[in-house]
């Protein structure tokens, strides 16, 4: 829960720096700290202590009430985390020339079994909707997809990724009209 928790407060950083056009930089400037740590905090790999994430929320002209309510406290217990490919983070390793990594999602799951597949989607692929005791990783490789999920339906194109609770009722429909392929990873609690 905690985790989740952490993901929605470096989400709503990100979007609200990113919706006033401030840079990472910029942010970091004004909240006196490092862009690293902004940047970790956005993609959920540092704790900020409460003074900093209060200086934070203060750079960003954001009343602190309006900041902390709309952290949704409904939305811990099954999540769904969709990222576009323009979405994910560039970054390069020190001695390692023409090498371009791309975190796409960093999630902690202690003690899990990590099962990885390649699914294949012909355009008139369909199922009942599934629910699996695993959180799942989905990188769509290519085609177009569309995951019906209780109460939505998010669309997916080549690059885009997301992670969400298995529990959560779903199902994967391949809408172009050619072979789709996904890389899935399902984490298994054990």
């Amino acid at each position: 829960m905690k985790e989740d928790i952490l993901i929605q407060i470096g989400n709503q950083i990100r979007e609200r720096r990113k919706n006033k056009g401030i840079t990472v930089q910029e942010l970091a400037e004004r909240a006196s700290v490092s862009k690293g740590l902004i940047s970790q905090i956005e993609n959920s790999r540092a704790v900020p202590s409460l003074m900093v994430l209060i200086e934070i929320i203060r750079a960003l002209d954001v009343d602190l009430n309006v900041f902390f309510k709309e952290i949704d406290a409904e939305k811990l217990t099954k999540t769904i985390l969709v990222k576009r490919s323009d979405e994910y983070d560039s970054f390069e390793k020190e001695q390692a020339l023409g090498f371009r990594y791309h975190r796409i999602f960093t999630k902690n799951i202690d003690k899990s079994t990590v099962d990885i597949v390649l699914l294949e989607l012909e355009p008139d692929a369909s199922r009942p909707m599934v629910e699996t005791e695993a959180f799942e990783y989905k990188y769509l490789l290519s085609g177009k997809i569309e995951y019906q999920f209780e109460q939505e339906i998010i669309r997916l194109s080549t690059g885009d990724s997301m992670l969400f609770d298995g529990r959560i009722p779903h199902t994967p429909r391949n809408v172009g009209a050619d072979k789709a392929i996904m890389l899935v990873v399902y984490f298994f609690e054990d």
